[in-house]
């Protein structure tokens, strides 16, 4: 009997005091999704990659904004969202408990401002993709006036953008195409 419990105290406890003390996770460990609004630029990289469509982006246009959106009870937890993010906005957790009482808890949002175009004044991209834009071009060696020059071609939504680099009918040679015009 001495024997036995000499055994015992050299093997230590075999339980876990898991509900009073976090249970202890691997290094790895894919759990849910973080998502930290202030470093989203929301440039929908995560919505693209999720293969469950957990994440999600929807534009209401009229009030200028995109909103972000996380429905926990479709997460697979690959861990795509983390990979694709290009400002590490959104971090797999080691949290696994996601049980709750209420179905509106399983759902996470956040808003962002769109940026309006320079030209029509229709909002076209997310206003922290456009200055997030011009940080990286900064920091990519671009001087702070050339991209202070450029400016006005990050503020321009493509519709814009094409108007201004399609010349009119009337400016356009066509001779130069023909047979036997060497110019």
């Amino acid at each position: 009997m001495l024997k036995l419990f000499k055994t015992i105290l050299k093997a230590g406890e075999a339980t876990l005091k898991y509900p009073f003390a976090p249970l202890p996770v691997c290094d790895n460990f894919r759990g849910k999704p973080e998502h930290q609004p202030e470093q989203c630029i929301a440039c929908a990289a995560c919505a693209v990659a999720c293969p469950a469509n957990a994440l999600t982006m929807s534009t209401d246009a009229e009030a200028g904004t995109i909103t972000w959106s996380f429905f926990v009870g479709r997460c697979i937890f690959c861990g795509r969202c983390e990979e694709v993010c290009p400002t590490k906005a959104i971090v797999l957790s080691p949290e696994f408990e996601l049980a709750v009482a209420n179905a509106a808890d399983m759902y996470q949002h956040a808003t962002f401002k769109l940026a309006q175009c320079s030209e029509c004044g229709e909002y076209f991209a997310p206003k922290k993709e456009v200055e997030y834009t011009a940080d990286l071009l900064k920091q990519a060696g671009m001087t702070a006036e050339a991209v202070e020059s450029i400016d006005h071609l990050l503020h321009t939504c493509t519709d814009c953008k094409r108007k201004q680099n399609v010349p009119e009918a009337h400016q356009v040679e066509f001779t130069r195409y023909l047979k036997g015009n060497e110019a």
